[in-house]
């Protein structure tokens, strides 16, 4: 005799009269465990515990907008880093406050001779930048120690010409080279100048950078 294992009814058979339960049926036995080396085969799917819940990553909130996308209602540029482009070998100097570059400024110095050299020393900004003063201070010394020269020698060949006579005709010829040497200097200052290359003369150049200072 079977008895139901739910309510404990005698069963004729495979089902039970009084709950229907199914008696007699067992559960599918486990396949053994594969031994070492061997191969196993995978366990029937009653057998087989679904994998733990595993919680998705949560990403980063909100993502990273390209630079282009518009945001607060206007368009947003990327953020500069901090590197700047700097200027090209041989470009010329940054501009003054004024406007004029500084090597345009320093050229103009010895331009009109010490004329130019004195504007520029009561023009601001101009006169605020250590550069073109030292430019012009040696402009106006450079130009006022050739006048004092050439003012003394004219006084002494003007002596030696009553002294010597037609000899004195020679020095005549001296004063036209120093007027030749003279120009050179002048045009070779104001190319160094334009390059932005810092020429000290002698004597006059030491003093030039200490007025200005």
């Amino acid at each position: 005799m079977t008895f139901c294992p739910n309510c404990g009814a005698s069963v004729e058979g495979r089902f039970c009269a009084k709950c229907g339960a199914t008696v007699g049926a067992q559960p599918p036995a486990a396949p053994p465990a594969a031994a070492p080396g061997q191969y196993s085969q995978p366990a029937p799917a009653a057998y087989q515990q679904p994998p733990p819940y595993q919680q998705p990553a949560q990403q980063n909130y909100p993502p990273a907008q390209p630079a282009y996308q518009q945001q607060g209602g206007g368009y947003q540029p990327p953020q500069q880093s901090g590197y700047q482009p700097q200027a090209p070998y041989g470009a010329p100097p940054p501009a003054a406050a004024g406007g004029m570059a500084d090597n345009v400024a320093s050229l103009l110095c010895y331009l009109a001779g010490w004329l130019s050299g004195l504007i520029f020393l009561l023009i601001a900004p101009y006169n605020q930048n250590r550069t073109i003063r030292f430019h012009a201070f040696q402009s106006i010394f450079m130009n006022v120690s050739l006048i004092a020269f050439y003012i003394v020698f004219t006084i002494l060949v003007s002596i030696l010409a009553r002294i010597l006579g037609p000899v004195a005709a020679i020095l005549g010829l001296l004063s036209l080279v120093i007027w030749v040497g003279y120009l050179i200097l002048w045009v070779y200052m104001m190319v160094q100048a334009y390059q932005g290359k810092k020429v000290v003369l002698p004597v006059i150049g030491p003093l030039a950078e200490k007025q200005a200072g």
